[in-house]
């Protein structure tokens, strides 16, 4: 079943809409979306390597108005759905701890979840919740999806054959490792939160 996922995405990546494709993946993967675009940047890349500065750019620009996105996702809908249910529970003062506390690492905890395959959307909407300055969100957004999807495409540009038979061989092991890595991200914010 993964194989043929697999071959799936690489028939997507040659398609004439893949590029919107990924650019839409990216945007919502960033606010609402459970699935990274990575998946797709790989194949793309790997069908087409000489364009892989442009699917990077696509990916990052993309991904930070999605991040914008869930910002804003964060920021107004908190009082309407998000502090109802704090209070309902008792933690409202747990909360502006917390709020705090991210302030005062925002720029950090933004470069670092972004970079990391932990689920940035959960990143976006807390930050819109906590009301983290729109600057400091949006430079470290661009700098750590920057660097998130420039050296992943980077990377499968520079070792592209090889590494395309890897996945191809390891298909399994990687898929598993990549569910692992995201569980292990809702199981760490579950722990920090």
């Amino acid at each position: 079943m993964i194989h043929s996922l697999y071959n799936w995405t690489l028939g997507l990546a040659g398609h004439r809409h893949a590029l919107l494709v990924l650019g839409l993946i990216a945007f919502v993967e960033s606010s609402v979306f459970p699935i990274p675009p990575d998946v797709l940047l790989f194949t793309m890349v790997l069908a087409s390597r000489s364009q892989w500065l442009k699917l990077a750019l696509i990916c990052t620009v993309a991904s930070v108005l999605g991040g914008l996105f869930g910002y804003a996702i964060g920021l107004f809908l908190y009082e309407s759905l998000g502090k109802p249910l704090l209070d309902f529970y008792g933690y409202a003062d747990k909360f502006v701890d917390f709020q705090s506390h991210y302030n005062d690492w925002g720029a950090w905890i933004v470069f670092v979840f972004g970079v990391t395959p932990f689920p940035y959307k959960v990143i976006t909407i807390a930050s819109g919740v906590t009301q983290l300055d729109i600057w400091t969100f949006s430079i470290s957004s661009i700098a750590s999806r920057g660097l998130r999807f420039f050296v992943v495409a980077g990377l499968l540009y520079w070792l592209g054959p090889p590494i395309r038979q890897f996945i191809e061989r390891w298909l399994g092991l990687v898929f598993t490792v990549f569910c692992v890595m995201l569980i292990g991200g809702f199981i760490v914010l579950k722990v920090l939160l």
